[in-house]
């Protein structure tokens, strides 16, 4: 019930936004491209779903076969998308056969909090539906940091978001860095700020001085 109170309030659990692009203009009427075969729009509908919002002008391209709400959606441009994770708790008073089960639900991870059991997969599965990048951090000489990760997101994860996470000052010092992980091909491997890192990197960062 969680979830369509969440789809009532304008919250989306596990979605992308819908590929459509809709723009409101002046005059010419309504303008309908579809760039892919349509299951459920057509020129029709999208004109009935633009009059309950009073708009007789409008350039629509969709993009994917997209539904009735999903155009609701772009019109309202107030939609939250977000992901969601649902824990199935006391997973010990079930059988193997019921467990196999539950792990075929989709974004759900069980676990039994009593006996602490898989709580390592739920925090990776955070970890990957929240699109965070972890780092860590190797001192010249030292072994690397695993307990204090500097954690980046999904969409800037280069050594240059790296640097400022760390300190603003670090940047305009910085010679190279020596990057160990699955994002370089040698380990270690001497890279510039425009590098992009990997989740669970290790990085050390060389000084001009």
């Amino acid at each position: 019930s969680s979830g369509i109170n969440a789809e009532y309030g304008g919250i989306r659990l596990n979605k992308q936004p819908p590929n459509i692009t809709f723009k409101k203009k002046d005059k010419g009427g309504i303008n309908l491209t579809t760039v892919v075969a349509q299951s459920e729009l057509d020129l029709n509908a999208v004109k009935q779903i633009l009059s309950e919002y009073r708009i007789a002008n409008a350039d629509i391209i969709l993009k994917e076969d997209a539904t009735c709400d999903d155009l609701i959606d772009v019109i309202e441009g107030n939609r939250i998308y977000v992901p969601c994770i649902y824990v199935l708790n006391k997973i010990d008073q079930i059988s193997i056969e019921e467990l196999d089960l539950v792990y075929k639900i989709p974004h759900c991870v069980p676990l039994s909090a009593h006996h602490k059991w898989n709580f390592d997969d739920l925090l990776e599965r955070m970890w990957d539906y929240l699109k965070l990048t972890r780092i860590y951090t190797k001192p010249k000489g030292q072994l690397p940091d695993f307990n204090a990760p500097v954690v980046l997101k999904d969409n800037d994860k280069t050594i240059e978001a790296f640097c400022n996470n760390l300190h603003k000052s670090i940047l305009k010092d910085l010679k190279y860095a020596l990057v160990w992980g699955s994002s370089v091909k040698y380990q270690p491997q001497r890279v510039g700020k425009e590098h992009e890192l990997c989740d669970e990197d290790i990085v050390q960062i060389i000084k001009k001085h």
